[in-house]
């Protein structure tokens, strides 16, 4: 069944610190759809609200105008619908790999049985086979934000909220991973929304390219992407990096999201 995440009109502000001050503008009148077998990747400057924009989607906030809506429906709080993988791992110490991905079956109610199967061959499709019994102080960086990938696709969420889950990983780790997200993605067939501040990353995953503006949030363009396509029917990322194309849309992006920066630093 085909699902569909929708900023309808949405603007969002916080409060003023002070007794009588304004309120901040964070976010105003974004306009964005996310479907299923969609990966549709946010990027801008700091200050433009990309994670704010991601806490919508997952709940956290609600917006001072407009609406968040999941097939039609407003979004009142957090759900197993909408799965959040957040850059710190944020894996329960006191629990084992396999039981940290057991988790949500466990408040779902799932026999024991069922849900130490499910972990298992969650751990097998994220390339952990093996380290169930492993404590998380015993993962690296990288295995452990694979745990935290396979805990979010334990509940069999409709969409996979990102919020620079890479971004705290070492150069090769994250090209790694990156990879590793794209097949996960496909092989899921949830939506997928990722905050970066990768321009790179945005280019090589997503499908679509949400180009923020800040002071407020708002955007600033909408751009297709076909190289996750390209490297998930078996191009070489390497190359695919090196293509004309792919600097072409690199140096073109960046000029997008840098574009009035010089004009807003002088007002």
């Amino acid at each position: 069944m085909t699902s569909r995440l929708t900023f309808d009109a949405v603007s969002l502000a916080y409060p003023g610190r002070d007794r009588g001050s304004s309120s901040t503008r964070v976010l105003e009148g974004i306009d964005l759809s996310v479907s299923s077998g969609d990966f549709v990747v946010v990027i801008g400057r700091s200050g433009s609200g990309k994670t704010s924009l991601l806490n919508l989607a997952a709940g956290f906030q609600q917006p001072a105008a407009g609406a968040v809506l999941l097939d039609g429906q407003p979004i009142s709080g957090p759900g197993a619908e909408r799965a959040v993988v957040f850059q710190d791992d944020a894996l329960y110490p006191w629990l084992n790999a396999r039981d940290n991905i057991a988790f949500p079956l466990a408040l779902k109610g799932v026999a024991k049985d069922a849900r130490r199967k499910a972990a298992e061959e969650l751990l097998a499709r994220v390339g952990l086979a093996g380290s169930g019994d492993r404590r998380i102080w015993e993962l690296s960086g990288g295995m452990r934000q694979r745990v935290g990938i396979a805990r979010a696709l334990a509940a069999e969420p409709r969409f996979l909220l990102l919020d620079e889950p890479l971004g705290a990983l070492d150069a090769l780790t994250r090209s790694k991973l990156q990879l590793f997200l794209l097949d996960i993605w496909k092989t899921s067939g949830a939506g997928a929304l990722l905050i970066t501040h990768s321009i790179d990353e945005a280019l090589l995953l997503a499908t679509r390219i949400v180009v923020l503006q800040p002071a407020p949030g708002r955007i600033g363009a909408i751009l297709d992407s076909g190289f996750a396509g390209e490297i998930l029917s078996g191009a070489d990322p390497r190359k695919v990096r090196q293509s004309v194309l792919f600097r072409s849309m690199h140096d073109g992006l960046t000029a997008l999201i840098h574009d009035n920066a010089h004009e807003e630093l002088a007002a």
